[in-house]
Formats: C-alpha cells, structure tokens, sequence
C-alpha cells in the first residue's frame, strides 16, 4: 500500500515533449533507444551487448507478505543465462517505492524500453494488486532504470492511474517503444481499464538525481483520434465492436521509422469473450486509430517472411463458440505487414491444432494460443513462432501444458520442421503433471548473441504453485530438447514457495 500518494503525473496530450537531448550512449551498449520494429525490444540492462532476462514471480512471499512477489535479472553473456549472474528485486528492495505486501503481485506484467535515451534498456513492473491509501487494488508501476551495473532500486520510478479506483489494476498491461518523433527516448504505453495512457521521460541525470516524468497522454477515452471510444464496460469502435481490452504489443508493419501499437483484448456487449484487437498507428505526431483486427487477447509480433515488415500474431485460447462453450483448443491469427498498408494489411491466416501439419489435434479447454513469442530459432533470418498451450492434456494428465515452435520463410508461417515439447518429450527435464500449465509464458530469446533464439517454457504451476522456467538452446536446426535445463525462484536464491515463477516473462 501506498499510504500517502504522490503527486500525480499532471495530464499533458496524447503527445508527449521530453528533454533535450539524448545522454551518450557507452559504444557497446546493445539497447536500442527509440525502438521501432520488433527486433529492437532488445532487453539489455547493463548494455554490454547481450539480451538480458526478466521473470516475474507474482505469487512469492516477501518479508512474511504472501503474494507480494518479485522479479529476477538474468544477465545474458557469451554462455547465455546462469543462476549466478541475476538480481531479486521487490518492493522491500532498498529505492524501490512502497513496500512489500501481501497481495500487490509485484511483477504480474513485465515490459521494458529504453525511457529515457540512455543506451540503457529499463524494466518496466506491473504491480496490479498494489493499494492506494484506502483504494483497494488500484495498481502501480514501478521502473527500474538501467545502467553499467544493470538493475537495481536506485532512484526507481513510481507511476499510478491519474484516478486511482477500486480494483483498476493499473499496470497489468504495458508497452515501450518510439511511436512518435517527439521523445528522446522509448514512449511508455499503459492499460488503465478502459483508457490508455502514454508516459515519456526525461533523458538520464546526472548519477543519483531522479528523473522526471514528462506528462501522461490524456486520461480521456481515445476519442482524439476522432475515430473510435473506449467506455468503462469496453471498447466501442466504429463499426460496434465492444471491446475489453488485455494487453499491449508494438511492432513497425509499414517500416515507416515509428512504432505502432496493438491494443488486444476480447469483445463485450451481446457476443462476449471473442478475441479483438485494435491497431493505432505510430507517426511523427502521434498514434492514430487504424482499424480493428480480429483475434486476441494474445499478441506477439516479428518479421514471420523477412520483408522488412514486422508481422503481427494474435492468440485466441478460450474464445466461446456459439453456445457460449470455450472453442475447441484455441486459435491462432497470423497478419503480414507490408508497404502502403494500414498497420498489419494482409487478410488474416487462422491456424489451429486441427492444421494440416501442426502436431496434436484440437480438443476444448487446450488453451492453443495462451502466450505467444516470435525470435529467428535457426538464424536463417525468418522469425519463428513460439504457442504456449497451458491447458493441453498429456495422455490423461490435464492441464499439463505443452508448446509449439513453427517456422517462418519466405512464403509466411509454416509447418516445415515444426517442433512440439512437453514434460514428458525425451531430453526434457521433468514429469507431465496435471495442473502443471507448461507453456503458461514462452519466451523467444538471443542471451548469448549468437543470432539463434532460444526458447524458454514457464510451469507457473509447478510444483503446487511453485513454478518453474525450462531453458531450450538453440543450434542450427532450431530449438532442441537436447541440453534443456530448468531453473526456479530457488535456484536463483530467492523464495520459491507458491511464488508462481514465471507467471511473467519480458519478451
């Protein structure tokens, strides 16, 4: 709980003007400030070139406050990810605003960017369940910034709603990246429950000196664009489309130099539970309001046919058929980017488990679709796709979970030498075990610099709520089994009972 609140950032517009100018970046930094396609979001916090990682485990217990949760750091390097180079941080950690208390679920959503233009890649900390004064579940943001020494609570950033409510669960979801050419840095883009607000910052200080939020976009419905609405109850778009919306993604589809955002979520009003998205263009003087997509509330996005165009993929778990039941196993939407188009421009290609040449086969409550990461696996310049299903049985083992790995090419998205892992898959470490969630996150990841994307699976509910991530390396065939290893909140010396590690994984 936050007992006194601080002062709100004041509302400016939906365009936000940051500082002057950009601080120096070292020359072997890898993050990219001001990123723009997909492959930018590079999560390098203590800029020595390679990807870092970053894990939420909402459900731990901190200081005796069960469900206060933490996250973790792994830094990358030649050898890629370890349990020895990697911090804890939670909100008991010295400079990190609050305190540590049963139920904020610090670390529930995860985003990073380079906020203040530093060469320095920042995470970003959902903490949903977060209260302020009296409000109950209000939600709050933490920001660790980056530097040499990568992440730590110095000077951190606290963000809230500019109208805290009761149950708003501010922070559950975000997203970074340059969508105008007003800021230095990377935009910060937050869900508020109906509305989106929009953060920048200040470039870097001098060390120990705070930085300063610029302005928040208008809390306001985001009707500036004169084209669509956002009301309390969902989304309204111009064709009449409710939408409740979930999640953030970005990702340059007309590679015109800015960032363009996905709002996903899934549809109110007479036909709930569809998954919809809504895509806001990124330009020199704002986001506006393109169009509606069908699909989500899962979004991921990456150049699937390496035209310089980044693609964008929604996933569809549980979407109701007509009857009101979940549909059978989950879909999966695929639209390409391209020259002249209004965001993602291709006509949708829908895949499920019943596609000619994915393994398995559709059956209800499968989740096909929970999570969603695209990264090039074989480094043959395609990105790849990575679908979590945390519903999938095993044999008779509910809700085990598996994963899927399908490649990109030329032509798109393909079933060539597609690959599918579970607990039970040889070389696997572990046991398929019901109530398991294998696949809960997938993550695509580049830790050693290699150019080949690895995969890391997360169990949220491993180990009775323990949860767990697997770690599978990458050669020049794509993501193997062979040399997996897995790793928990334990292993990196932090808590591990019933902390539901990896309920979050920075993509």
């Amino acid at each position: 709980m936050r007992r006194n609140r601080p002062a709100a950032v004041a509302a400016a517009s939906f365009l936000l003007l940051a500082g002057a100018a950009i601080t120096a970046a070292p020359a072997a930094q890898a993050g990219t400030p001001g990123g723009t396609h997909a492959n930018d979001r590079n999560t390098d916090f203590n800029g020595d070139g390679y990807e870092d990682v970053l894990t939420g485990a909402p459900g731990a217990t901190v200081g005796g406050d069960r469900g206060a949760g933490y996250v973790t750091v792994q830094y990358g390097s030649p050898r890629g990810i370890t349990t020895s180079s990697r911090a804890v941080i939670h909100q008991d950690t010295a400079g990190v605003p609050g305190a540590a208390e049963a139920g904020d679920a610090f670390a529930r959503a995860l985003a990073s960017g380079d906020l203040d233009g530093d060469g320095y890649d920042d995470a970003i900390v959902g903490i949903p369940g977060e209260d302020i004064g009296a409000v109950a579940d209000a939600g709050g943001i933490v920001i660790l910034w980056g530097s040499p020494q990568g992440l730590s609570g110095a000077a951190a950033q606290w963000l809230e709603s500019a109208a805290p409510a009761a149950g708003q669960n501010f922070g559950t979801g975000m997203a970074a990246a340059h969508f105008t050419g007003e800021t230095p840095g990377d935009l910060l883009a937050v869900l508020d429950r109906d509305d989106l607000e929009l953060y920048g910052f200040e470039p870097a200080p001098q060390p120990g000196a705070a930085r300063k939020a610029t302005g928040a976009g208008e809390r306001a419905p985001l009707s500036d664009t004169g084209r669509s609405t956002m009301a309390e109850e969902g989304r309204q778009a111009e064709e009449g489309q409710e939408i409740v919306p979930k999640s953030l993604t970005t990702g340059d589809y007309d590679d015109n130099g800015y960032a363009d955002l996905v709002v996903s979520g899934v549809s109110a009003g007479e036909e709930p539970g569809h998954g919809w998205s809504v895509f806001f263009a990124g330009q020199q003087d704002g986001l506006v309001y393109g169009r509606d997509l069908r699909g989500g509330p899962v979004a991921a996005s990456g150049d699937i046919n390496a035209d310089g165009y980044d693609d964008l993929v929604t996933g569809e778990p549980n979407s109701p058929d007509e009857g009101g039941e979940a549909l059978t196993g989950g879909l999966i939407g695929v639209y390409y980017g391209g020259a002249g188009t209004e965001g993602p421009g291709s006509p949708p290609q829908w895949w499920t488990q019943d596609s000619a040449g994915v393994p398995g086969a559709a059956e209800r409550g499968d989740g096909w679709g929970t999570d969603l990461s695209l990264g090039d696996t074989d480094g043959d310049g395609y990105a790849d796709l990575a679908i979590g299903a945390a519903g999938e049985d095993i044999g008779t083992i509910a809700d085990a979970g598996a994963v899927w790995v399908l490649r990109g090419s030329g032509g798109g998205l393909t079933t060539a030498e597609v690959e599918d892992f579970n607990q039970n898959t040889a070389a696997v470490p572990g046991t398929a075990e019901k109530a398991d969630r294998f696949g809960g996150q997938v993550r695509l990841v580049d830790p050693n610099g290699d150019g080949r994307f690895g995969l890391l699976a997360s169990a949220p509910g491993e180990n009775t709520e323990d949860g767990v991530v697997w770690v599978f390396p990458a050669g020049s065939g794509g993501v193997t089994a062979s040399g997996s290893w897995t790793y928990g909140g334990g292993s990196l010396g932090a808590p591990s009972s019933d902390a539901r590690f990896g309920a979050a994984i920075d993509d």
